[in-house]
């Protein structure tokens, strides 16, 4: 027994390049494979096992005590943990280790995490395995060695709802395309007095401008947007035709849209820290962040920047009237400095709407 008064066995995470981490399972027995990156965030650990974005992904969290707050369903990003492990420097309770282990989720403890992140800053996310239990090491190495790298792979249909969802009673009407979008974004946007409908991340163009919604969000989600090329032809089609907000990944969508690339960054950004420059008004977000993909271009449409290396973190299309962030404005569990931005797009969308209602009503073109 340890002293979670659980019972432990051993534990490892394993990397693509050999390195071997030693601990213990805290949480689920089995191996899970997927890649490894780590998050800076202090909190919200349940907020991150759940956010589909981080599909298919291990996740190493640097803060040195995680889950020592307990867990509560409504933190709940999504109905089951998208993440396939969970690599910590302590577990801080049993309510939390045994939360993961009824979700099935490996996880381990006593790990040297300053030493994981910083090798993975060195290299770059890899991929790897969580194990829980004694197995052979050099079998696992050439599993994980096969297994497809995150590049090229698209995870939105994994995590995306199958048929359209309805929530919220307020008097604006917004769609959102899911590709796996968390559920503080539809609290934050009912909030903001939207009636939302959720889409299936491949529904067509037509359906959603036949809903006569006044604007579309493009929300966030897993893989690589580069994957996605059949709803980067939705994007583009709905661009000038609705407003847009286009989150995290929906930002790389727009950006490919409108003719910008995207690549994958070496560690990625993830954490609850991150600054970032509003260029038009000089302000500086500290901001939520869970991405492994950036936008890559330049000019007159890049409205955000980070302040950690210059990536593209936000666009401004005036004209056609779409715009993203890279980092998430709902911040579920914060920080909250981009909390506006869901607010003023749904009353910006209302009233335009309500001008060019009126406006048509009346013949004023």
């Amino acid at each position: 027994m340890s002293r979670l008064g659980l019972d432990t066995t051993a534990g490892a995470l394993v990397l693509e390049d050999g390195c071997v981490f030693e601990g213990r399972s805290v949480a689920a027995g089995g191996i899970a494979f997927g890649e490894a990156v780590f998050t800076t965030a202090m909190s919200g650990y349940q907020e991150i096992v759940t956010d589909p974005s981080f599909a298919e992904q291990l996740i190493a969290f640097t803060a040195p005590m995680i889950g020592n707050y307990g867990v509560d369903d409504s933190r709940l990003e999504a109905d089951r943990p998208a993440a396939r492990a969970v690599v910590m420097r302590r577990a801080g309770g049993t309510d939390w280790c045994e939360w993961l282990a009824d979700r099935g989720i490996v996880a381990i403890d006593d790990i040297d995490t300053r030493s994981l992140t910083l090798h993975l800053r060195n290299v770059g996310a890899l991929r790897g395995a969580v194990v829980s239990g004694e197995v052979g090491r050099e079998s696992i190495l050439e599993e994980i060695q096969s297994r497809p790298s995150m590049v090229g792979r698209a995870l939105a249909a994994d995590v995306s709802t199958d048929e359209p969802r309805r929530y919220g009673s307020g008097e604006t009407s917004i769609g959102v395309l899911d590709y796996g979008c968390k559920r503080s974004i539809v609290r934050r946007l009912g909030g903001a007095g939207a009636r939302i409908t959720l889409y299936p991340h491949d529904t067509s163009a037509d359906d959603i401008l036949d809903a006569d919604h006044a604007g579309v969000l493009l929300s966030n989600g897993p893989g690589d947007p580069s994957a996605l090329v059949s709803q980067v032809d939705v994007v583009r089609d709905l661009v000038g035709r609705i407003p847009l907000l286009g989150i995290c990944l929906g930002h790389q969508l727009l950006a490919q849209a409108v003719g910008l690339g995207t690549y994958k960054l070496r560690f990625g950004h993830r954490g609850a820290n991150h600054p970032v420059l509003h260029e038009a008004s000089g302000r500086v977000l500290v901001t939520s962040q869970n991405h492994g993909f950036a936008v890559e271009g330049s000019g007159e449409l890049i409205s955000h920047v980070s302040l950690y290396d210059g990536t593209v973190e936000g666009l401004e299309l005036t004209s056609e009237r779409a715009r993203s962030v890279q980092f998430h404005p709902e911040a579920g569990p914060g920080p909250h400095d981009a909390w506006p931005i869901l607010e003023e797009w749904v009353a910006e969308v209302a009233a335009a709407q309500t001008t060019f209602t009126v406006g048509a009503a009346t013949g004023v073109v």
